[in-house]
Order: structure tokens, then C-alpha cells, then sequence
């Protein structure tokens, strides 16, 4: 059936689906970064294929290549049992130039997908509703799985935050999160 899927994104979009190949019983296509979010539109909404699930997003850094990213999705049909894995090229050797259309309005699970992409490689999704850091801290410096990023990076350091009349820090309210410093618990004393 996939390769079904291949034929219909192929009779569809013509020059813009660049290459296909099936590793592993698993077919992949690569298009056209322009045509990335018609592409998955029309994955999700024609009749035949009816991709109604993206279940991954990811980036993989090529730093000697240009252009120097490859943005992978993920896409499944839960009513036909099928599954095509998506893949587009952006960016230039230097890192720089890497964004493409967001999927998020397609598919809700594209938000923190996309934000984590943008997090640890940098790569940009344009028309996102909240691009912004998700695993690492605001001040972070740079995007940590891109190939070239120095291990041994210094971060900024960044102050305590110190919160009156609250025993726990933000984003944490009482009732969230360990329940650390209590004295007692179900098995009995901390206290020795």
C-alpha cells in the first residue's frame, strides 16, 4: 500500500517530489521544502490516503552538505494501516537559512514537535503559533544536536530565582510535582 502512497503524492505533485526510496519495508519521499505543508495537507485530507496521525518531526544535521538539514516527519493513516515518512532539505552549510512551512495547523501534534526541532537544531517553522525554546532554558546559546555545536559550550549562568512566600519555584505550584521536604510519607519517618 505504500508504495501506493508514492504514486498518489507523485501524480500529484510531480517535480516536487525529488526522490523516493524504501529502506526496510519503509517508503520515504523527498520534496520540495516549498511544497512541504501542500504536500502533508494533501496526505491528511485526499480520500486515498488519509494521513490522519503525525506521530514524529525531527530534523537530522548534514554539516558538510548543502543544504545542511533534513526535516523528517512521520505520517500515519489510523483508518487504512499505512505510513509514508516525509523528508525536506533546508539550510545553508553554515546553519543559517534553515526554516520551513509549519505543520501545526494540520496536525496538533506538529506544535511541540516542531518547537523541539527548532530547540536542538535551529531549524525555523514558519507560521508556528509559539516558536520558542521547549527543552532548554530561554538564555541557551545556540541549538545543541547540531553537529558542529562545542560540547564543552559554556552557558550563561543564569540567577536563582528567588520567590517570596512560595515553597515551590516556578513553574511548580503547591500541589505540583515531588513533594519535597515533608517530613513523613505512606512508609513512615524521614527522621532517623
Amino acid at each position: 500500500m505504500a508504495e501506493a502512497l508514492v504514486k498518489a503524492v507523485q501524480s500529484q505533485f510531480g517535480a516536487a517530489v525529488l526522490e523516493t526510496h524504501n529502506q526496510h519495508g519503509d517508503e520515504t519521499i523527498v520534496v520540495d521544502a516549498g511544497s512541504w505543508k501542500d504536500i502533508a495537507a494533501f496526505l491528511r485530507d485526499d480520500r486515498r490516503t488519509q494521513m490522519n496521525m503525525l506521530t514524529d518531526l525531527t530534523a537530522v544535521d548534514y554539516p558538510d552538505r548543502e543544504p545542511r538539514f533534513e526535516v523528517v516527519a512521520h505520517f500515519c493513516s489510523l483508518t487504512r494501516g499505512h505510513r509514508l515518512r516525509v523528508k525536506a532539505r533546508v539550510g545553508f552549510e553554515d546553519g543559517e537559512g534553515a526554516e520551513i512551512d509549519s505543520l501545526a495547523d494540520l496536525y496538533g501534534s506538529a506544535n511541540w514537535m516542531e518547537r523541539e526541532c527548532w530547540d536542538m537544531f535551529g531549524v525555523k517553522f514558519k507560521g508556528h503559533p509559539d516558536l520558542r525554546r521547549i527543552l532548554m532554558y530561554p538564555e541557551f546559546e545556540g541549538h545543541p544536536l547540531r553537529r558542529d555545536y562545542p560540547a564543552q559550550k559554556i552557558q550563561p549562568l543564569v540567577p536563582y530565582r528567588d520567590v517570596d512566600n512560595i515553597e515551590k519555584l516556578p513553574p511548580f505550584g503547591d500541589d505540583m510535582g515531588m513533594s519535597f521536604g515533608r517530613q513523613t510519607h505512606a512508609f513512615g519517618s524521614h527522621e532517623e
